[in-house]
């Protein structure tokens, strides 16, 4: 229960400074690289089909208004910042809040502080070798990173979880959790194999990964979101992860272009949306459309600017690097 003293700010000025310097270090290292700075609306009437993800909404009730047309606050700026590609922006970032509803904990807070960036003419590993740039150089004062590690996804399965990811039962998976580390899922469906892989992943390889920073690439066709996939055998996602000291930071896409793979891929998510009994949003017919004009060939990332803040300062929590978390606003 709040009480009339809890006005002051939570995270310590020291805190506070470090990430007044950490942003000024970004900005300084994009100029450098003659890259855009942008500016994207908040609010949307799109929102994301991620089923893993839940936006927040509102009403807007103005002049113009739809009766009860519903606004959402954005989980990223991804989708406008593609509107700016197609566009001819060139290479672009952009440092903002976005917010997603239901998350809060030790590493979530449902407001947060993202950098998303995206540029033109790069793959997936070239994006990778320009994140590594960027934390290093951002940290290079603060915390000093020793250990660079580089995985493909299905390596880091066999290495530290003794199983080959793409061609594991969901029966196999599922005794392997419960067996060898004790770990049993209530509620995950016997079918969504991803889901299987996601909980053995965050309970099994993430605490093992250590010290240091971790680039895990080549995920699983089906856990390709944004992303192209690679043709081969197996097929593969044109996707990374970043972990740093073992709490992943960033998630990056050589993004997809097509169009109607994108609708379809849209399509299938609100169908899962439906069927786990979520609100099913609108799909954002604006960034189809700037699909179907030509996004260019580039690749994309975000990194959690508060995760990275809490590594940098100390912290034990995100909430501590935060002026007013959520429980506070």
């Amino acid at each position: 229960m709040q009480t009339e003293s809890d006005w002051r700010p939570l995270a310590s000025l020291d805190v506070l400074k470090l990430r007044a310097s950490i942003l000024a270090r970004i900005r300084e290292f994009f100029t450098k690289l003659d890259v855009l700075e942008v500016d994207t609306p908040v609010l949307s009437r799109a929102a994301t089909t991620d089923p893993a993800l839940c936006s927040f909404k509102t009403v807007y009730s103005g002049p113009g208004a739809a009766k009860d047309e519903p606004r959402y606050l954005h989980t990223s700026p991804e989708f406008p910042m593609k509107r700016l590609l197609a566009a001819g922006s060139g290479s672009i970032y952009q440092i903002c809040k976005v917010f997603r509803n239901g998350e809060s904990g030790i590493r979530h807070n449902p407001e947060f502080m993202l950098l998303e960036w995206y540029r033109t003419g790069f793959d997936e590993l070239e994006l990778m070798e320009e994140v590594q740039r960027l934390v290093t150089d951002v940290l290079t004062d603060v915390m000093p990173i020793d250990t660079i590690q580089h995985w493909c996804y299905r390596d880091l399965f066999v290495e530290m979880a003794a199983v080959d990811p793409f061609t594991a039962t969901v029966a196999e998976l599922s005794g392997l959790l419960q067996s060898r580390y004790g770990v049993t899922a209530v509620g995950l469906a016997s079918d969504d194999r991803d889901a299987w892989l996601d909980l053995l992943m965050t309970h099994v390889i993430e605490p093992r990964l250590g010290n240091g920073l971790v680039f895990i690439r080549d995920y699983p066709a089906s856990q390709a979101a944004l992303a192209r996939v690679r043709p081969g055998d197996p097929p593969v996602a044109a996707r990374f992860e970043v972990y740093l000291n073992g709490i992943e930071i960033a998630n990056g896409f050589h993004e997809l272009a097509d169009a109607e793979e994108q609708q379809r891929r849209f399509e299938r998510e609100l169908q899962q949306r439906c069927k786990a009994g979520s609100e099913v949003v609108t799909m954002d017919e604006k960034l189809l459309s700037a699909l179907r004009s030509g996004l260019p060939d580039c690749a994309g990332v975000a990194l959690g600017l508060d995760r990275l803040l809490m590594l940098a300062s100390g912290s034990r929590q995100v909430q501590d690097v935060l002026a007013f978390p959520f429980h506070m606003a």
